[in-house]
């Protein structure tokens, strides 16, 4: 186990220098005129105050959550001895609270970062192109890399404190169950960072395109709109402190969910099984610094997407080449009746789930780029107006759901098929040929997460460059960064549905290992989920209910939030003389301000449903019932994913293909119908698609920390 541990850990340093050197790197850069200094200090400290507002109200929230899953815990073990129940109790409480912790400190890394790199990538944009996209990558990375070392950090060490290092089958065995609450603390927190942040990026983005882009008719990022820095705070705390914290519970649970089923595998691999997740998260974080600085752009004619692409290419030949090694290492053996483990066929399914991260990439790019049919359709059905724009934009929203769904499931029967194969007689040997997809596909994570950051750097950089009237130049540079941005963000949604929908597979099955667990039952029997039974039935049909009243109450919640938003722009339109004249300055402060204390007012009403709901079906109808629940859950809560985020993906860039001079250009009949469009989009793809995912991994590792409870 040392050499392992020894790998783990000095990736964990590596990456802490690559940290320091980027962080070194990046606050040593230009940080343009004074000008352009102030609307970055505005947004830094609108992005601030919003995350200090949130944390607190996601604190007393935690604070609450601790409380009833220790107090449940202790009660749905004391059949097993006092003693038993209260260590099993404060550990549970232990790893949610480190979770939850950690995982707010992705998100406040995230933020962080983004406010203080795009004035420097603004600034950079007077360079060149290259300057501009180095430093956007670059603050992204140290966001993808410090997410994903703290969540790898954080599983390893509890996994050593709580048995995984004592030499002791039976505590090594038990050591990753524990764990789950380490997963849940750090899901509740990516919940509520991500609907928080999704509700006021949305807002701030609808009231200033309603009244600034429609009724008033001022460009996108005018200096003009009283909303424009609201809108730019949110583009950070929607796409950066959200998907930092989501991110960080992605690989959290994924790790645990594997390790529990390498459980199963004990008798096969031993204590391999249960450490392999953590090895590849290692190899996974050293190929992603490597390839982060292969992305280099030449010339400003160049397309930025294409550098990024490169840098992603060589993480992903690099893991390719450490993950061979490793399942080698690793998984080379004999079973049980003589013969030898076939590890290249393991190998295969981590090489299967990174096929899949491709697959989405593609699959995304070709249902959210102005390049492709599905988008031009709707930029061409704009020309009769906002209702033909909406019905083209849903139906291409549904059809996107198909080929990712298609793709998943030929990933998850290539991997289960592949997994029985090389351990021919090995009970849940397929499922763990799952795993190791599941752990493929995330091994790229720490670059797929600067990719996802670069995208609101360089929003906020255009906007930076545009509300500083910087010179055209400038502004084409930032102009082609930001759609190289806008594609990275759906890019690593569609990244992150895909993860998920892998993850959840794992951790339902790490649901039922539990429940054999707790029955008495071998781990190599069966426990069957009978959908004929009236109460797991139920379980399922509330299950998928669930999916569509939280997605109805997060784009409500939007809804509600921008309406606060629009009176107040139109109220300083109204009253401030000389606004749209550029005699007077707007007060950004106040939108600010009124967009935060909405969006943390409508997170609440969604966030809870997703908690209270599987308690109350597991309590009422019992284990098999819950295990229902979660699994309809998770295959509705992945095809809505899908439809949202595309769906929204597809109207926005429709919207952006207009607006490059096509079917009219700005300020036509076109385009009006197209920002109306757009803007039902916006909370489909930035609050409710993203918050989707982080929903039924909650509700995974939500059903695991309690399933000593249900009857």
């Amino acid at each position: 186990m040392s050499t392992y541990l020894i790998i783990i850990f000095t990736s964990l340093l590596l990456a802490l220098l690559s940290i320091l050197f980027l962080i070194k790197f990046i606050f040593t850069q230009e940080k343009g005129s004074e000008q352009m200094q102030n609307i970055s200090n505005a947004i830094k400290e609108g992005a601030m105050a919003f995350m200090r507002r949130q944390y607190k109200t996601i604190f007393c929230l935690a604070l609450v959550t601790v409380v009833l899953i220790v107090v449940a815990n202790y009660f749905g073990n004391l059949s097993k001895g006092y003693d038993i129940a209260i260590k099993q109790a404060s550990r549970i409480g232990i790893a949610f609270i480190t979770g939850a912790l950690c995982s707010g400190i992705s998100g406040y890394i995230g933020m962080y970062m983004a406010v203080n790199s795009n004035i420097r990538a603004a600034a950079g944009a007077k360079k060149g192109l290259n300057s501009a996209l180095t430093i956007a990558l670059r603050g992204g990375a140290v966001t993808g890399l410090a997410v994903t070392s703290l969540s790898l950090l954080g599983v390893a060490i509890l996994f050593l404190i709580f048995g995984g290092i004592s030499g002791n089958d039976t505590l090594i065995k038990e050591a990753p169950s524990l764990l789950v609450g380490f997963g849940f603390g750090a899901s509740f927190v990516a919940l509520f960072a991500q609907l928080g942040g999704g509700i006021y990026t949305k807002a701030a983005d609808v009231g200033a395109d309603l009244v600034g882009k429609v009724e008033a008719g001022i460009p996108e990022d005018d200096p003009r709109n009283p909303a424009v820095i609201a809108d730019l705070v949110g583009d950070n705390v929607g796409d950066c402190a959200g998907r930092g914290a989501d991110l960080f519970e992605s690989t959290a649970a994924e790790n645990i969910g594997a390790m529990i089923l390498g459980v199963a595998l004990y008798p096969v691999f031993g204590w391999k099984g249960i450490l392999f997740p953590l090895v590849t998260g290692a190899v996974g974080i050293v190929s992603s610094i490597v390839g982060l600085f292969f992305v280099k752009a030449d010339k400003d004619t160049d397309n930025p997407m294409s550098a990024l692409y490169k840098g992603y290419l060589v993480t992903t030949i690099l893991n390719l080449i450490f993950l061979f090694f490793i399942v080698k290492s690793m998984f080379s053996g004999i079973l049980p009746d003589g013969s030898r483990i076939n590890y290249l066929y393991l190998y295969l399914c981590a090489f299967a789930g990174i096929v899949l991260s491709y697959m989405f990439v593609l699959i995304t790019d070709y249902y959210t780029s102005y390049k492709y049919r599905p988008v031009k359709s709707i930029a061409e059905s704009s020309k009769t107006g906002a209702a033909t724009n909406i019905i083209t934009g849903v139906s291409v929203g549904m059809e996107s759901t198909a080929l990712p769904v298609l793709f998943v499931s030929i990933a998850i029967f290539t991997a289960y098929k592949l997994g029985e194969a090389a351990l021919v007689g090995v009970s849940n040997g397929g499922l763990y040929g799952i795993a190791i997809a599941t752990i493929g596909m995330l091994s790229t994570c720490a670059y797929i997460l600067a990719m996802d950051t670069f995208g609101p750097i360089t929003d906020n950089a255009g906007g930076i460059v545009e509300m500083s009237g910087a010179p055209d130049e400038v502004r084409l540079i930032t102009d082609k960064l930001d759609a190289c941005g806008n594609t990275t963000k759906a890019l690593t949604k569609g990244y992150a549905i895909g993860s998920a929908a892998l993850a959840t597979f794992l951790l339902f099955f790490a649901y039922l290992e539990q429940v054999k667990t707790i029955l008495g039952k071998p781990l190599d029997s069966w426990f069957a989920v009978d959908i004929g039974k009236t109460e797991v039935f139920i379980g399922a049909f509330l299950g998928a209910m669930v999916v569509y009243l939280f997605a109805s109450t997060a784009i409500r919640s939007v809804g509600k939030a921008a309406q606060y938003v629009i009176l107040e722009v139109r109220r300083q339109l109204k009253e401030i003389p000389g606004i749209l004249e550029g005699k007077s300055k707007p007060d950004y402060a106040t939108c600010v301000d009124i967009v935060t204390k909405g969006a943390l007012k409508e997170m609440i009403l969604p966030g809870i449903i997703p908690i209270a709901a599987p308690i109350i079906v597991g309590l009422t109808l019992g284990k098999e019932a819950a295990a229902g629940f979660l699994m309809i859950c998770t295959i509705s809560g992945v095809v809505m994913a899908l439809f949202l985020n595309n769906g929204g993906g597809a109207w926005d860039n429709a919207k952006k293909f207009i607006e490059l001079g096509n079917l009219g250009g700005k300020k036509s009949e076109t385009h009006k119908g197209a920002v109306v469009g757009d803007t039902v989009g916006d909370p489909f793809k930035d609050t409710a698609g993203p918050s989707l995912h982080v929903l039924i991994k909650l509700i995974s590792t939500l059903t695991l920390v309690l399933v000593s409870l249900f009857r």
